[in-house]
């Protein structure tokens, strides 16, 4: 394993191809009162661009990426990187590692505004955090070969937290992080402590999840489902489903023909800041797309989500990031052996009321065997970390307390 270093060159930018891209930038113009329903309107993409150009300082944000440390270690022949965060304060507090793994379109940078939350925590326990980069985004290596899934990116990362001294540990995710840690329970679950999802993924069950839906709008209480499960829920037949159709367009190209959509994004910054920003806005609250900003600076700082977008541009890592959809969604995705099998170890289910769908414990728990918490989150969307930091953590903590007081007793 490497030593601890602050990230240098892998942050190194050539500014002024960077700005000579971004002024050759062609817009056209936005549809009248389009909003965000056709995509991330060019009226406010000109205004985030001028930002970028005229005011977003990268060395700024170089340093709060270095403020905590970084390293790289090679396992199965791949550059992993990941940030490793130790308490500051460990008098009469448990020490716990905790896992915590990003999805698309983010990065290990979702969790800045969280990590000082799990590591100088009021309560019982502390965290030490490890945060990694999955490979083929950001700073970690992309895979050379066909095949990398979210199975093998669990066993790479079981192998991080072994090189780490690490011989029980907790889980976090949501996104791709969500599959990832999942499968990290599935396979060494004598290794996995807890795991804590912030987005749901119950067993694919089409004719029983209908079967539910139909009756859990009339008779909740015959399927397992609580007032709030039916107040997210419905009307799911004449909105859930259409805006997920309307939202999933890019999980089509990026399973199908991922090098070919990447091409443009690769080689254009503005283009791909959109594509970027896009999701962090709809993905935050659907309701965004009715407003001509897509309601961004409501959640988040331009500074921030310019970072995400820079970390993607200075590796390159926007194919490499888009392909993990098409080794994942093949033809055996619902028969593949983790989406047959069950998750045993003590789970903790945070229900954020924003994310693009709702999954009742009911569903959850024909997948999670042991759901030790399930929480009705009060806001917040598919983002969580860098949405709400603040209640995520508060989650996690109490998940964590819990599994402890079990395992005590």
């Amino acid at each position: 394993m490497q030593g601890e270093h602050i990230l240098g060159e892998e942050l190194h930018v050539d500014q002024q191809d960077l700005h000579r891209r971004i002024d050759q930038t062609r817009f056209t113009d936005p549809l009248e009162d389009s909003c965000f329903h056709y995509g991330f309107n060019s009226s406010y993409l000109k205004r985030v661009v001028s930002y970028w150009r005229q005011e977003f300082d990268w060395e700024k944000q170089v340093k709060v990426i270095n403020q905590y440390p970084h390293f790289k270690t090679k396992i199965e022949g791949i550059d992993v990187h990941f940030v490793h965060v130790k308490p500051v304060q460990k008098s009469g507090k448990t020490v716990l590692p905790l896992m915590m793994v990003h999805g698309w379109p983010g990065t290990f940078y979702e969790f800045y505004g969280i990590l000082p939350l799990l590591t100088e925590t009021d309560s019982n326990v502390v965290f030490e955090v490890i945060c990694p980069s999955i490979p083929g985004y950001g700073y970690s290596e992309a895979p050379h070969k066909k095949g990398f899934n979210t199975m093998e990116a669990a066993r790479i990362f079981h192998k991080l937290m072994e090189r780490l001294g690490f011989t029980e540990f907790y889980v976090q995710g949501g996104d791709w992080g969500a599959f990832i840690t999942s499968n990290m329970a599935q396979m060494k679950p004598e290794c996995v402590r807890g795991l804590h999802l912030n987005m749901i993924i119950a067993r694919t069950d089409s004719l029983g999840q209908l079967l539910s839906l139909v009756i859990g709008r009339y008779l909740p209480f015959l399927v397992g489902f609580t007032k709030e499960d039916v107040r997210r829920l419905y009307p799911y037949m004449e909105k859930n489903v259409y805006d997920i159709l309307r939202e999933t367009g890019y999980l089509h190209i990026q399973a199908t023909k991922p090098d070919t959509a990447g091409c443009g994004l690769n080689d254009s910054p503005v283009g791909l800041a959109a594509y970027i920003l896009e999701k962090f806005s709809s993905w935050t609250d659907l309701g965004n797309r009715d407003l001509e900003d897509g309601g961004l600076e409501r959640k988040f700082s331009l500074d921030d989500l310019l970072t995400n977008v820079m970390i993607y541009w200075t590796t390159c890592s926007i194919i490499p990031s888009m392909r993990f959809y098409k080794e994942n969604l093949k033809k055996d995705f619902k028969t593949r052996v983790d989406r047959v099998t069950s998750v045993f170890v003590p789970t903790g289910l945070a229900a954020f009321p924003d994310e693009l769908l709702h999954c009742p414990r009911a569903w959850a728990s024909s997948r999670f065997a042991d759901v030790l918490s399930f929480t009705y989150m009060s806001r917040g969307g598919h983002f969580a970390a860098f949405e709400e930091p603040q209640l995520l953590a508060n989650d996690i903590i109490q998940f964590v307390e819990k599994v402890e007081k079990k395992i005590h007793k």
